[in-house]
């Protein structure tokens, strides 16, 4: 194992606010790169103020914002575009995730910086992407969720789609715009050159769909929301217990799903004919999940999934927060890390993928508004304090 990351030697510029910008640069300042957050003064990111907080802060913002370099510029001001764009044009990656345009209008376009740095890495998050009808409209996670076809295949059919409780179009964004970014800078190995990745919310949650499209475009089947199962898939779903607890089980495979019916005490249905493969178990669905759903009301949670691990079937809990930071299998796999806020200590995820010589690891949590004004604008822009303090007299950090 060494100290020197993947992504060791990148700087990257993170304009980006809220969820999907700031993922990405969490992920990449997780592998080494240099990420530097820049913030409108005062109160900085909107996240350090959403959901729990303590001592004034978003404990959520502790986690996004690990490992970057905080400074503050109002880029609504001539001089804080310029300090901006002095910036961008010494880094390897730009992260922003404004509405298409907005960019532009303050002269920090894609355009501006191919003379001055034509290795940049120029990366883009909108709601629907710099081009088309609707790439002017404001795109939220919640509203591209929705249009890229993702929720509709979620919650019951009948009933308003269901969202998970989680900005998954954001991060799911996120991890898409750190791959671009990635795949760019590989490219750039070769090419010398730098390039523009788009990224879009809607996009991000359409590359998720499988087989929805040739589905309906090879079939004309329409894939609807199917509750706790998968549709075309049987039996996978989620049963009740006798303790009120819920468990997962997956026994779609042919001889698992013999193995399951053996363990649920139904060897009857585990050697019958009808139900030795997927399409005849699709066919009698609601059969087998009768028979599921009985056998776990029947007994605790513990004892069903005890019995499926030696029948060797897959199966879990429904695992909350307080759930996974006692579990040993997430405290061995390292998915928590403790650091350090006002000499408290604070838990927070670990990120993924693990890499075996190269890992990527939290250097310090979130940091407040500007904690690195002096650092970055002193040894990168050569600004000494009497000029530092000439911006905070004008408003502009």
């Amino acid at each position: 194992m060494t100290d020197v990351k993947p992504l060791s030697g990148y700087r990257v510029i993170e304009l980006g606010q809220l969820l999907a910008g700031p993922f990405a640069g969490s992920l990449l300042a997780y592998f080494g790169a240099e990420v530097i957050k820049v913030e409108p003064p005062g109160k900085g990111d909107p996240l350090r103020n959403w959901r729990v907080m303590k001592d004034g802060t978003s404990l959520w913002w502790r986690s996004l914002g690990r490992n970057k370099k905080c400074i503050t510029l109002d880029l609504k001001t001539e001089q804080g575009r310029e300090l901006a764009g002095q910036l961008i044009d010494g880094a390897d990656v730009l992260i922003e995730n404004f509405r298409p345009g907005v960019m532009e209008k303050w002269g920090l376009g894609p355009e501006r910086f191919k003379p001055t740095n034509p290795g940049l890495v120029y990366t883009r998050i909108s709601g629907y992407g710099q081009t088309g009808p609707y790439a002017h409209k404001p795109g939220f996670a919640s509203v591209c969720e929705g249009i890229s076809g993702f929720r509709y295949v979620n919650g019951f059919k009948g009933e308003a789609p269901v969202r998970p409780n989680l900005s998954i179009g954001d991060s799911i964004a996120g991890l898409h715009a750190a791959f671009g970014v990635t795949l760019a800078l590989l490219s750039r190995q070769s090419s010398g050159e730098g390039q523009t990745v788009d990224i879009a919310l809607y996009e991000a949650m359409f590359n998720l769909l499988e087989g929805v499209v040739p589905e309906f475009d090879g079939a004309g089947v329409i894939r609807e929301p199917s509750g706790t199962t998968v549709t075309g898939i049987v039996p996978t779903n989620t049963y009740r217990c006798a303790d009120d607890k819920y468990v997962v089980i997956g026994g779609n495979g042919d001889s698992i799903f013999k193995r399951l019916m053996e363990a649920a005490g139904r060897p009857d249905m585990a050697n019958d004919s009808r139900l030795a493969d997927n399409t005849g178990r699709v066919q009698h669905e609601q059969e087998i999940d009768k028979a599921l759903s009985a056998w776990c009301g029947s007994l605790p949670s513990a004892d069903i999934l005890q019995s499926l691990d030696q029948s060797r079937v897959p199966a879990g809990p429904i695992y909350n927060a307080e759930d996974m930071l006692a579990d040993p299998h997430f405290n061995e796999r390292g998915l928590f890390e403790q650091v350090e806020i006002n000499g408290e200590p604070l838990k927070i995820p670990g990120m993924i993928p693990k890499l075996s010589d190269t890992p990527g690891e939290t250097h310090w949590p979130g940091p407040e508004v500007g904690s690195h004004n002096a650092e970055v604008l002193g040894d990168l822009l050569g600004l000494d304090q009497a000029a530092q303090q000439q911006l905070r007299d004008d408003g502009v950090i």
